[in-house]
């Protein structure tokens, strides 16, 4: 019997900064709900595209 969730079924968000979406990571699961970036060079900007 597998474990886990299946790839397909996992949340996404969009990013704050480059607007594209992204997929729940394990590292974020006790964070998931303060996640708002992609990624450090995302979070480092913090700028709306244009």
């Amino acid at each position: 019997m597998p474990k886990g969730v299946k790839k397909q079924n996992l949340p996404t968000k969009i990013c704050l900064t480059c607007l594209l979406p992204f997929t729940w990571r394990k590292k974020w699961e006790n964070n998931w709900n303060n996640i708002k970036y992609c990624s450090k060079k995302c979070r480092q900007t913090k700028t709306k595209p244009v």
